[in-house]
């Protein structure tokens, strides 16, 4: 060990830099020193390490869950100014939209998290239901993606038009973005899977509700339910809430007309009514959209006249507990005389509401995009407001306000929707905002609705401008 220390000391430690043999001079000179030495640096450089890793696991954690929570509430700003323009750069209109409900059947869209405020509250039809801002028909077709919609924040959501038996609809493109206006013009064709693919995702969604949260029977509904006895009208006889499968929500089911059906005939409406009215908190009948041939014919007096007697009759043969209000849904074009015979048939028939309106077939000076707008098909955005503000305030002064109306038509913030209310709507729907303003436009409507009401509550507003108009 002598002859070690004496070699070390000699040949090494001259060789080694002045840094080193001034801090650990004692390791050359005793090896088993420099052990210890090296052990204590190893160990405070683990302690060190596992200390720091455990800091950035925690982190990346807390910022994954912050991160996901994030993105799953529909108010991030995210969504509107860097998804949306995103799709609309890289998607054309119809795909966008078709991944948007395959994203909703996945559960992985957005949510609305705060409740309503007290003053949104809504009372209609026997119902009541936290806030009056609906989806429209038209984005849910085919009723893939009913819950996700209510959980946007949405009090009514509107499926369909569904058609008796499945049909493509017309050909592609028939989807148009016009992005300066914020308006969008469609030529779909009620492309639908029809009744019965329908009918068998809304009965199956009642099934799974059933399984859940079944009532003091639940071992009988249970047991019937897995033997497949239950009917249509007893399976949703069960059920303790709304259609919609919440209680402060409403369900609509909006009904169209097959292209090959004869145009006179209401009978695909009648079977509508029969097949999918128990499924419904709302039924509606389609009789403006302009992308079926001869369909908007129905709207004249002694026609509709004809066809709602005969809806309302077929509803009112519904063997459930509950009927649906029925409801009839508008063209924005029609000329005050039309607007006079609509609202005439509406009260003589006592159809529970009208929806107004669909989209246009008009092109207004007022289009940016004047290329998009040569497409053939009906409407939507902004530039339709006046056309149904001013039918709105024409059938709520003809019905002097005895039948509910609700407002569609460019529907983009708070001030709109109040507009619409004190023009007369007890509700308003809308659509292609949600394509420009992504999935937080539900929320953002309503609390510019609380924003404008000023303290004062959304029913207490409907109409409030025609009233005002027929006193002066």
């Amino acid at each position: 060990m002598s002859t070690l220390a004496t070699v070390l000391r000699q040949q090494v430690v001259p060789a080694l830099p002045k840094a080193v043999t001034q801090r650990v001079p004692s390791m050359v000179v005793r090896p088993s020193s420099a052990v210890r030495y090296y052990a204590t640096v190893r160990k405070e450089h683990t302690t060190t390490s596992r200390t720091i890793n455990f800091l950035l696991g925690t982190g990346i954690i807390v910022g994954g869950i912050a991160g996901v929570a994030y993105g799953f509430d529909s108010r991030a700003g995210v969504h509107k100014y860097v998804i949306m323009p995103l799709i609309h750069k890289t998607m054309d209109a119809e795909p966008a939209h078709k991944a948007a409900i395959q994203i909703m059947k996945t559960g992985l869209s957005p949510r609305d998290t705060q409740p309503d405020d007290s003053s949104l509250e809504v009372k209609l039809w026997g119902k009541t239901f936290s806030n009056p801002v609906g989806m429209a028909a038209g984005f849910d077709k085919h009723a893939e993606a009913i819950d996700p919609l209510f959980d946007l924040g949405f009090g009514y959501v509107e499926v369909g038009s569904v058609t008796p038996e499945p049909q493509p609809g017309n050909p592609q493109p028939r989807m148009f973005r016009l992005p300066e206006d914020k308006c969008v013009i469609n030529r779909y064709g009620f492309n639908s899977d029809g009744h019965k693919a329908v009918e068998s995702r809304l009965r199956q969604r009642i099934k799974r509700f059933l399984y859940k949260h079944a009532r003091e029977d639940k071992e009988q509904t249970l047991e019937k339910l897995r033997n497949g006895e239950s009917s249509t009208e007893s399976l949703v006889d069960h059920l303790s809430t709304n259609r919609s499968l919440r209680d402060d929500r409403v369900l609509a089911i909006n009904l169209g007309k097959n292209k090959a059906s004869t145009l006179e005939s209401v009978d695909d409406y009648v079977v509508g009514v029969e097949r999918l009215g128990p499924y419904a908190d709302v039924l509606v009948v389609n009789v403006s959209s302009p992308n079926t041939p001869g369909l908007r014919s129905l709207q004249r007096k002694g026609m509709l006249e004809d066809l709602l007697r005969q809806v309302i009759s077929a509803r009112d043969q519904i063997k459930s507990s509950y009927k649906p209000p029925l409801l009839v849904k508008i063209a924005p074009d029609l000329s005050d005389e039309e607007l006079e015979d609509v609202s005439e048939a509406a009260l003589a028939t006592k159809v529970d509401g009208i929806i107004i309106s669909n989209t246009t077939i008009s092109r207004p000076s007022g289009l940016i995009n004047k290329e998009v707008a040569k497409e053939i098909g009906g409407l939507s955005g902004p530039i339709v407001k006046p056309l149904a503000l001013r039918a709105l305030r024409a059938v709520y002064k003809h019905t002097g306000g005895k039948i509910p109306l609700v407002g569609c038509g460019g529907i983009q913030n708070g001030e709109d929707a109040l507009e619409y209310a004190r023009a007369g709507a007890s509700m308003v729907q809308l659509y292609s905002s949600l394509a420009y303003e992504g999935p937080g436009v539900a929320r953002a409507v309503k609390d510019g609705i609380v924003k404008g009401l000023h303290g004062r509550k959304w029913m207490d507003i409907i109409g409030e401008d025609v009233k005002g108009a027929a006193k002066q």
